[in-house]
């Protein structure tokens, strides 16, 4: 198996050095990546504010399963890099064959379970039937091609844990490029081509998952990063339990975020199909505000579960703190560029009053705590890198159900849309403060815990 340059092989002095060598070429490409599934809610939005609820409708269901994507790639990458730290090439070659394959499976059941489920699903989030037309219309075949999704996700893992944040960057940024050039084309119709509408965006995403899928999976057979051959169920199982130790913990965590958005999306029903816009085209806005850090919660785990397996927790404690200070610092000045650009951003996306009303509320108010969510954020991966699936999960269960919601609702009731984006900010605020000491204790007992 090649190996990139080890983070635990490096000097102490230089973690700062590695960290952003790791996390610049994954910020490059989840740029042009979230930069074109921002053109792409630009795009849907010209057809329309019940399309453009419609789209924000689908942003928990569809979140869901991203989410469980998202959890299988955390415990693929930190089997992998642990491996890799103790020096076990062999044995990360089965995990990453596994993981695919696993990853797969996992992701075809809850896609059909959503396709079956769809009219009730959406109707339980307070869509009515106009914009559940158009719900099916893209969800329907988003469903059918969901296993696609997957595989890039988690081959991009076994690249990462293997110190290549390059190659992925390259995969996610060309993925997003066939989307937004396909988009337009499909949606609106060129030449022969007819107008597809909501199908149309659907269609394009699925194209970029397959250019996606196959270019992962010839990169990974091509550079011996994953076993090819037969393996004994015996090995099978007990990879898949090693894998869904950490990865269905992570994957249950990442799915409360849309399962709280869901919530959220229902609120938000209640103000109108205008509210519903907003808030999903501000989703999409928080996406690309919080680049930096969804980049370094890819990146600051292999580094963690690297050091880890090397025994060097010193440096994982060092990593840590550097990247939450970094975070705070970042999203502050991300805020005020934000704040300052509201009614131009606004204004990309919609001419309605009641949408651009509330769509720059969200700007102004909700982007204040994106540095506290951030910490947060690094925490759930760190202790997911540390092979605490439970903690990051229990954290989670307490961001949302504790926090999160109980405050927005509050606020909700208390003072309207404006009241539930200031509920989402203290909650945030919580939240950070719980997160921080709480890794730092776990950091401390496992170092303690290792020396005897």
């Amino acid at each position: 198996m090649t190996n990139a340059k080890s983070p635990a092989s490096l000097t102490k002095d230089n973690i700062q050095t590695t960290l952003v060598s790791m996390t610049l070429p994954m910020l490059v490409g989840m740029i042009t990546l979230m930069t074109f599934n921002l053109v792409d809610t630009f795009f849907i939005s010209m057809l329309g504010t019940v399309q453009l609820a419609a789209i924000s409708f689908t942003f928990p269901v569809s979140f869901a399963l991203i989410s469980l994507s998202i959890g299988l790639s955390i415990g693929t990458s930190a089997v992998i890099a642990k491996a890799l730290g103790g020096g076990r090439l062999s044995e990360a070659r089965t995990d990453g064959q596994v993981a695919l394959g696993l990853s797969a499976a996992l992701v075809a059941a809850l896609a059909l379970l959503g396709y079956l489920l769809t009219e009730p699903l959406f109707t339980a989030l307070g869509a009515s039937k106009e914009v559940l037309v158009y719900i099916r219309q893209y969800m329907d075949i988003w469903f059918c091609g969901a296993v696609l999704l997957v595989l890039p996700m988690v081959g991009n893992a076994v690249l990462r844990a293997a110190g290549d944040t390059k190659t992925p960057s390259i995969i996610m940024a060309s993925s997003g490029l066939v989307n937004a050039v396909l988009d337009p084309v499909l949606i609106f119709g060129v030449g022969p081509l007819p107008a597809l509408g909501m199908q149309g965006a659907a269609i394009a995403t699925l194209i970029s998952w397959i250019f996606g899928s196959t270019l992962i999976l010839y990169l990974l057979v091509k550079r011996d990063l994953i076993s090819t051959g037969w393996i004994s169920i015996t090995l099978l199982l007990s990879v898949c339990r090693k894998i869904l130790r950490i990865g269905l913990p992570a994957a249950g965590a990442n799915m409360l975020t849309p399962l709280a958005m869901g919530v959220l999306t229902a609120i938000m029903a209640s103000y109108g199909a205008a509210a519903v816009a907003a808030f999903g085209v501000g989703a999409r806005l928080e996406s690309l505000a919080c680049l930096v850090v969804l980049a370094l919660s890819m990146t600051l785990p292999p580094f963690v579960s690297q050091n880890f397996g090397a025994g060097l927790m010193s440096r994982v404690q060092q990593a840590y703190r550097l990247c939450g200070r970094f975070v705070m610092l970042w999203q502050l000045g991300v805020y005020l560029v934000m704040a300052a650009l509201a009614w131009p951003l606004a204004s990309l996306f919609s001419d309605e009053p009641d949408v651009l009303t509330i769509l720059r509320q969200f700007i102004w108010i909700l982007p204040l705590a994106y540095g506290l969510q951030g910490i947060t954020i690094l925490t759930n991966s760190s202790f997911n890198a540390l092979h605490q699936p439970g903690s990051a999960l229990l954290l989670s269960l307490v961001r949302l159900f504790v926090f999160y919601l109980p405050f927005a609702w509050l606020g909700g009731k208390l003072y309207g849309v404006v009241g539930l984006f200031v509920g989402c900010v203290i909650a945030n605020l919580f939240t950070a403060i719980l997160a921080w000491n709480w890794f730092n204790r776990a950091l401390r007992r496992t170092s303690e815990e290792a020396l005897l």
